[in-house]
């Protein structure tokens, strides 16, 4: 039997990945928005959502040991399917909220299990050039899938609500179609991945054994220097994105009326959706870049100033309600391009502070008070919105954004630290 190309499975699965992530972030706000909900529920209710991702380091050496991960990839998107169905069935009924909310649960624990099934069969089915190469493979195809589920997906919803003058039934026929397409993918990654000699089962391993390990690891964590400063940096340099990606989501959709900028599904799924999603692609590229060149300290401030000055974008658009889909656009492209940049010098310094033994598994932590950096914000971002309106809002996270700056300012990072030549 010929080995497979990774072109035949890289690219599918990691569109697969992004997917379930961008419809239980984002889609379920736009969706929850449509059928009447207040920002105050929304944000609440899908803010835990991110709680399957805060906890995946400590759930990830169960995926490793109790099955292959190629069994993992196909079950997960088997369930994923199931679940974008399930919110699809549960649409129409009198127990939507309850129906919908119990499959968004089961599509977010699949989709992280998924995450750490994939990144683990990517590393195991390339060898170490072909992991270097399709690394930015993997990346385009995320986006893409970002693309698609902020663009197209929520567009389709809003194209069938004009034609048949019916929400609900719009947002299920919609989500009917992402289960068919991702029932497709479960059938062809079942078909195509293939099966590398160091993916078996891990079972053998004893269950002190993994608890000890993970005992260590944890220790080992927070006894590293700086530690205090560090936790305080992944929790609070997103605090001011993370009041604002919600909220400015409901922003962009919600009625003139109630202060907000009244975009159709399919302008939020083209602004948004597109030219935001381009515009956060950019960023980070350039970032990226940057960062290679001169290191992270040389451009930490800059990517401070990036990740937050341009979200005076939305005290623009709140005070001046423009209808010109272009300005509209425009502005989100520009906040989005500044937070590409900004993440930048944030996804650096998680890999910073993991140096050293369990590298992999620190990072991994580090991912997890990411999470947790996006979720705790958005939980009462809807109510304080609701509280003081739009334009109040998006000058309360101006002035979180002095939190950026202040820990920011109690990092200590090596000038040579990613640096191309530090290698």
């Amino acid at each position: 039997m010929s080995k497979k190309s990774p072109w035949t499975w890289v690219p599918s699965l990691y569109f697969a990945e992004g997917i379930p992530y961008v419809t239980v972030m984002t889609i379920s706000l736009i969706m929850y928005k449509r059928m009447g909900m207040s920002n105050t529920d929304i944000t609440l209710y899908t803010s835990w959502l991110y709680l399957p991702w805060v906890i995946k380091p400590f759930w990830s050496p169960f995926v490793d040991i109790i099955k292959c991960k190629r069994w993992w990839i196909v079950t997960m998107q088997l369930l994923i399917g199931a679940a974008l169905g399930g919110v699809a069935f549960t649409i129409p009924t009198s127990w939507w909220l309850q129906g919908t909310l119990c499959f968004f649960w089961l599509m977010a624990f699949s989709s992280a299990t998924h995450d750490i099934a994939a990144d683990g069969f990517y590393m195991l089915g390339l060898n170490h050039h072909q992991q270097a190469w399709f690394v930015g493979i993997r990346s385009t195809f995320y986006r893409i899938a970002t693309i698609f589920g902020q663009g197209m997906l929520v567009a389709l919803a809003g194209n069938i609500a004009v034609l048949t003058r019916n929400v609900r039934y719009s947002w299920s026929l919609m989500f009917y179609f992402a289960a068919g397409l991702f029932i497709a993918l479960w059938l062809y990654h079942n078909w195509i991945l293939p099966q590398p000699k160091e993916d078996g089962d891990h079972g053998a391993m004893q269950a002190k054994e993994l608890f000890r390990e993970l005992g260590r690891t944890i220790r080992t964590f927070f006894n590293k220097p700086q530690v205090i400063v560090g936790i305080c940096f992944m929790l609070f340099y997103r605090m001011p994105e993370g009041l604002l990606a919600k909220v400015s989501a409901l922003f962009l959709v919600d009625h003139q009326h109630n202060g907000g900028l009244g975009l159709s599904d399919s302008e939020y799924g083209l602004a948004q959706g597109t030219v935001g999603i381009i515009g956060l692609t950019l960023g980070g590229i350039l970032g990226g870049i940057a960062a290679s060149r001169h290191g992270l300290k040389r451009w930490l401030w800059p990517m401070v100033m990036a990740i937050t000055l341009p979200d005076i974008v939305y005290v623009y658009l709140s005070y001046a309600m423009p209808s010109n889909l272009f300005v509209i656009s425009t502005g989100i492209f520009i906040e989005q391009f500044g937070y590409g940049f900004g993440f930048t010098a944030y996804m650096l310094y998680l890999i910073y502070y993991s140096q050293g033994e369990h590298k992999t598994s620190h990072y991994a932590i580090c991912t997890a008070f990411m999470a947790l950096s996006m979720m705790l914000p958005g939980l009462v971002a809807g109510a304080l919105q609701e509280m003081v309106g739009y334009r109040a809002f998006f000058i309360i996270v101006m002035v979180a954004c002095s939190m950026t700056y202040i820990v920011a300012s109690l990092l200590k990072i090596d000038p040579n630290f990613g640096k191309k030549t530090a290698e």
